[in-house]
């Protein structure tokens, strides 16, 4: 799945490749715009960790990622 996370004041999205599941993930930010001072937290495909604080997301885009093609060829 392709995440984007807009970040309050951030003049750039943040986009990362995760394995889970867009339900896990949509739960994932639920959970942490509930909590007191929640942390948003999601794990990339390498393994890396991104934490986020929930009062700063502007917003967060769950997608299907795309195929990137290479080349010229006619479409």
């Amino acid at each position: 799945m392709e995440v984007k996370i807009g970040v309050q004041h951030a003049a750039r999205e943040l986009v990362l490749e995760s394995g889970q599941a867009p339900d896990d993930i949509a739960k994932a930010v639920s959970d942490a715009l509930k909590a007191d001072l929640g942390v948003l937290t999601l794990v990339d495909e390498k393994g890396r960790r991104v934490l986020i604080p929930a009062d700063k997301l502007a917003y967060v885009e769950i997608a299907e990622s795309e195929q990137r093609r290479v080349g010229f060829a006619a479409l």
